[in-house]
């Protein structure tokens, strides 16, 4: 079965986006889209983190993630990354409005669930073959598949960055016991892997 997966980049006060995201401000506003940094402006000196997170055979995210904005979709809305999205494999997208897939150029399909995450990581799973399912965000994603135990491993990108405000990692989260795997520092980010215990 595939291992299920989670990179997320996380500032030092715990949030991976700032207040009021919007499709102005994808990442929130202040200093969100610095959590980032580090994968775009030293990627030679990341490129095992980078690799790790792009190796994935399928992923699952938000709603919040594909289009921070609520209600039925805006059909012309492809995502936030071109017409070749970087993850270059089947994309299921939590929803509670139903869609038609999304294809994108570069092997990329944006798939819509609406069944919950249970049903998106079966279907990820069965897309990614032996590849792992990464789970990429937002917080509320990934907090659901924290508190469900559904994650075999937890990779925080943390930056040196303070939002104050925003989407915590760990809101409403309890009772997960995380083992630390390994740690990495590099010159715009410190790289923590984390096991949970079960």
């Amino acid at each position: 079965m595939s291992k299920v997966v989670c990179d997320v980049s996380v500032s030092v006060d715990g949030y991976v986006a700032g207040p009021n995201q919007s499709r102005e401000n994808p990442l929130g506003e202040g200093a969100g889209e610095d959590l980032h940094a580090w994968m775009f402006q030293t990627p030679d000196e990341n490129r095992a983190e980078v690799d790790a997170i792009t190796s994935a055979g399928a992923y699952v995210m938000g709603r919040n993630m594909f289009r921070p904005v609520r209600g039925a979709w805006d059909e012309d809305w492809r995502g936030w990354w071109g017409e070749e999205p970087p993850y270059h494999a089947p994309v299921f997208v939590l929803t509670h409005h139903p869609r038609d897939p999304v294809e994108m150029r570069g092997g990329t399909t944006f798939n819509f669930v609406t069944e919950g995450i249970g049903a998106a990581l079966d279907r990820a799973r069965a897309a990614a073959g032996d590849r792992p399912v990464a789970v990429c965000g937002g917080a509320a994603t990934i907090n659901q598949y924290l508190a469900a135990g559904l994650l075999d491993e937890l990779r925080l990108h943390i930056a040196p960055v303070v939002l104050g405000a925003g989407e915590r990692l760990f809101a409403g989260v309890s009772g997960v016991d995380l083992e630390q795997v390994s740690g990495r520092s590099a010159s715009l980010v410190t790289h923590i892997t984390y096991r949970p215990r079960r």
